[in-house]
């Protein structure tokens, strides 16, 4: 089942289900008013919402084509935006290029941050930037939308509460980072607000690539029309799903539509090249001595992808443009 939402004017859309080929939807207002509200009540509403979609490939119900430029986030705004940094790869790679030691816990704890969830950007939204000094770059990863998960959530568990899986831009000011760090308190003005792919699938829509709380397919990242990344979000996915929700359950519980990302997916094959723009940046600085790839400007543009083993894409297009602000 693929879920989106469609912009009317208010903050949270209206819900609609999006055919396969992603070539037209269903309004699914009757079932719920929002993405929010189905995932409120998704034992009652998630049948109804699976009954609507298989109406629609059966051409059985009214559709209408499908305008991803009339999209907004699948959830635009959410009460918790939470980052894994789960690719061993990225955070190495990262470290090195800001001069710090990786934690000694890298392989055990899961490194997460806690982002803006009250302004959640459309796919195609264009991202602000008011100084190129702050150093902007894309992140591509993966994320789920959860349902009520408790404290104290096993990985054994964790599956059960995982409603929807998507993909996320999540922007980062690479500049302001170190400051930030340096006071001990963690990311605040360099995570602006993060964009989300137009689709939001269940998990059983990804058949045998969704395995074990990861995703093995391979996350595209196309900058300036080129093709920079084509990372598998698979392998190298150290901390699965199910260890995020483990470790961000310790000590707290979460209501249904939280988000939970991957961190930036990161393969040590650098064939595979980037999902972002940081690590094109450290492996020239350990190849020829500095880097030389600059970060986003006003009139760059990034779009991030996911195909199954068919070409079909998955989850829409993020399409962004930066933007003068």
């Amino acid at each position: 089942m693929k879920l989106a939402t469609l912009k009317d004017g208010t903050r949270d859309g209206r819900l609609i289900v999006v055919k396969r080929d992603n070539s037209a939807y269903a309004l699914a207002t009757h079932v719920a008013l929002t993405l929010q509200g189905a995932l409120d009540d998704w034992a009652t509403k998630e049948p109804q919402l699976r009954a609507l979609a298989e109406q629609l490939e059966a051409g059985a119900v009214q559709n209408r084509p499908l305008d991803v430029n009339a999209l907004m986030a699948p959830l635009p705004r959410a009460y918790e935006w939470i980052d894994g940094s789960a690719y061993i790869n990225h955070v190495l790679l990262v470290r090195k290029a800001r001069g710090a030691e990786p934690p000694a816990t890298l392989k055990t704890d899961p490194l997460v941050y806690q982002g803006g969830s009250g302004d959640l950007l459309a796919p195609t939204a264009d991202i602000p930037l008011a100084d190129e000094a702050w150093g902007l770059d894309f992140e591509s990863e993966v994320c789920v939308i959860l349902g009520d998960t408790p404290q104290g959530t096993k990985a054994a568990e964790a599956g059960r509460h995982i409603r929807l899986v998507m993909l996320a831009n999540d922007v980062s000011l690479r500049n302001l980072i170190p400051d930030e760090l340096a006071k001990g308190f963690g990311f605040f003005q360099s995570k602006p607000a993060t964009a989300f792919s137009p689709f939001a699938l269940t998990p059983d829509e990804l058949g045998p690539a969704w395995k074990e709380g990861r995703l093995h397919l391979r996350l595209r990242s196309t900058l300036n029309g080129q093709l920079v990344g084509d990372t598998d979000a698979g392998p190298e996915m150290h901390f699965s799903f199910h260890d995020l929700i483990q470790h961000i359950t310790k000590t707290r519980s979460y209501t249904a539509g939280t988000l939970l990302g991957s961190g930036t997916v990161s393969n040590a094959d650098r064939a595979r090249g980037i999902s972002c723009l940081a690590e094109r940046r450290m492996i020239e600085t350990i190849e020829e001595g500095k880097p030389k790839t600059p970060f986003m400007k006003p009139g760059d543009t990034i779009e991030i992808e996911m195909l199954d083993a068919q070409g079909h894409n998955l989850f829409g297009r993020i399409s962004q443009k930066v933007v003068k602000r």
